[in-house]
């Protein structure tokens, strides 16, 4: 054969997959021998400064697979320092080659080429001969066992990774067979090549059943796209962790498997993809009603807030929208907050004093306490805590329930006023026309006449006084239903259902807004009941009255203002501390009517009296809405009665 033949053939052995990597050296060996003229053939392994014969062709007695020598007398001691081959014709004369080595194997020749395996030296292929050679190796020859070299170390590279692949699938399955999950490999078709036994507990098929069928024929429908994007993600040499994928098992039944998967790569190519997938199917049913309890949490009408009992301050940790909603503050400003910071200027020291006893001896603990929104407003909050332990004991958090109860507390303060001036004004009402019966029984009335009127201006204080429970009544039991209402439509139903009562009076109204009233029907009644209480107490055959409504940064500003005698300071301290005295019971239920439909929208409501002249200014602040505003977005809530 020529030179060229001999490379082809070279080619040619490490080209064909059916043979061992130790077939093809043995061939390698017979070729370069042949080719080279020489006698004597033999790939060695360096390990650890000795040299040990792997394969060898030739009678040499010292060169035969298994001799070892140490590397300081081998022939090869140059060989590995070079990165060409290291061609000899006279042994003896090199200065490449030792003494020792010539008189321990007695080489006349010596070609040899270092063999590298993962970029690391493997050892030598070397050809020699007893003999000395007349002729140096050619450029043709040294590039040749080069070549026959190169390809050694691959085919030698290749053999330890398929061992290495073999190894780990053995350890792959072993470990398979094991485990609680399931472990699988699938080819670059899509098709399982290895399923493990874990399998038939988690989808109920036998491995058998799966292996060389379709992945794709055992996902749920839904599943089928998002599994093949990410194993085409794996083929592409990525990995994928943490994917859950919906798979049917034999019934049917949906079970979600988190899949994480690797490529399997041979010669640099993948192959393949292996993983694990774990059964997360109850894990995710309970995220989903986790997320369910969240959501609830977070969308609860009621206010919901959670207190690390971890930290020195009880500071909150979570609040949902309900709390966000209750006290007009957003998530960020009542994080890392303690609840007391809600607390205001009435706020009773005795309820603060008992929630915090309660909390301190982590016991659980309900108060209705009164709190003030970030507005300033304030509003009754039952507050329910409970303190939360962990599996040792120990209470790690508070759970927090706050509902706003401020209708209920102004309905029950309603209740005491009505029950407090009836049972008060009626027993003197009632004792007096006692007293008038028994004057004129006795005959000791000297003007029955005058007896007379006193009997029926009694009477009829008691009908105004019952007149005015009831419509406070009626107003407390109408449905809060906050509307768009216009100012001036408002001022000129009041006037007008004023004059009919007044013919005498005059009624001024002046409107100096664009905006309208966020607030119900009812404010009107309040708004008449002003003014009619303002012509009623004013003395004048002709009494005027202004109403007048103007804006307010976000608020409507309504003033009835009079002429009149004034308003009493009993009537006053009735506004502005919420108590009726002994001496006016029931002369002031119009103003409470008042009060109540003001401050159930949010309002509020002041009496002064005139600061130049007699009479009386009654204020009331209700709020405003744009045109391009929404009642959902100003309406406000109800706040405590009298403030």
């Amino acid at each position: 054969m020529g030179e060229n033949s001999y490379r082809e053939a070279i080619y040619d052995v490490f080209a064909d997959t059916t043979r061992a990597t130790d077939e093809k050296v043995d061939r390698a060996l017979d070729l370069g021998t042949e080719y080279l003229g020489l006698s004597i053939g033999f790939l060695t392994r360096i390990d650890d400064g000795a040299q040990e014969i792997v394969q060898a062709t030739g009678d040499h007695e010292l060169l035969q697979p298994g001799e070892t020598c140490p590397l300081d007398e081998a022939y090869c001691r140059r060989t590995i320092e070079t990165d060409s081959p290291l061609a000899v014709g006279d042994a003896a004369a090199s200065p490449a080659i030792t003494d020792t080595a010539v008189r321990t194997f007695g080489l006349g020749t010596y070609l040899g080429a270092k063999v590298v395996v993962d970029d690391a030296v493997y050892g030598t292929i070397c050809f020699a001969d007893r003999d000395e050679r007349d002729v140096p190796f050619s450029e043709a020859e040294e590039l040749f066992i080069e070549l026959v070299a190169k390809l050694i170390g691959q085919a030698i590279e290749r053999r330890r990774h398929e061992r290495e692949l073999r190894e780990e699938k053995r350890r792959f399955e072993g470990i398979a067979e094991t485990s609680f999950d399931v472990l699988f490999r699938i080819d670059r078709d899509g098709i399982f090549t290895y399923v493990s036994a874990a399998v038939q507990r988690v989808l109920g098929y036998e491995p058998a059943t799966l292996v060389g069928t379709a992945f794709a024929e055992f996902l749920a429908p839904s599943a089928v796209e998002p599994a093949m994007e990410a194993y085409s993600q794996v083929l592409g040499g990525e990995t994928v962790e943490a994917l859950e994928v919906e798979f049917l098992d034999t019934d049917d039944a949906v079970v979600v498997l988190e899949i994480n998967g690797t490529p399997i790569t041979e010669d640099g190519a993948v192959v393949g993809v292996q993983g694990v997938g774990r059964d997360v199917t109850a894990r995710r049913e309970r995220e989903r009603e986790l997320r369910i309890k969240n959501r609830a949490m977070d969308e609860a009408d009621i206010g919901i807030s959670i207190a690390d009992a971890r930290e020195g301050d009880n500071s909150l940790v979570y609040v949902n929208d309900g709390f966000q909603r209750l006290t007009g503050y957003d998530e960020a400003e009542l994080l890392g907050q303690n609840c007391r910071f809600l607390q205001g200027e009435a706020t009773d020291p005795d309820t603060v004093a008992t929630l915090a006893e309660r909390i301190d001896a982590r016991e659980p603990v309900t108060v209705e306490i009164l709190n003030y929104r970030a507005d300033g407003s304030p509003f009754w909050n039952r507050v329910r805590v409970s303190p939360i332990e962990n599996g040792r004991g120990e209470v790690t958090h508070y759970l927090g329930f706050q509902d706003d109860v401020t209708e209920r507390k102004r309905t029950e303060r309603l209740i005491e006023l009505l029950n407090r001036v009836l049972r008060h004004n009626l027993r003197n009402d009632m004792n007096a026309l006692l007293l008038f019966g028994d004057q004129l029984q006795e005959g000791t009335v000297p003007d029955t006449e005058a007896m007379g009127g006193r009997i029926r201006a009694t009477a009829e204080r008691l009908t105004e006084l019952s007149e005015q429970a009831r419509r406070l009544e009626q107003y407390a039991r109408q449905e809060r239903l906050p509307r768009r209402l216009d100012p001036s439509t408002v001022l000129d139903d009041v006037a007008s259902a004023v004059r009919s009562g007044h013919p005498d009076a005059t009624v001024e109204e002046s409107v100096r807004t664009d905006r309208g009233i966020c607030a119900g029907a009812e404010l009107e009644r309040a708004i008449t009941e002003l003014v009619e209480n303002a012509l009623k107490h004013d003395p004048a055959p002709e009494p005027r009255v202004a109403v007048d409504a103007v804006d307010d940064d976000e608020w409507i500003e309504i003033t009835v203002t009079d002429d009149g005698a004034g308003i009493s300071e009993q009537e006053t301290a009735m506004i502005t501390q919420g108590e009726e005295t002994a001496l006016e019971h029931g002369s002031g239920l119009g103003l409470w009517l008042v009060n109540w439909i003001v401050t159930r929208y949010g309002g509020s409501f002041q009496v002064r009296p005139r600061e130049a002249d007699d009479g009386t200014v009654a204020t009331v602040r209700v709020p405003a809405i744009a045109d391009d505003q929404s009642i959902e977005d100003v309406a406000r809530p109800p706040t405590v009665l009298f403030r």
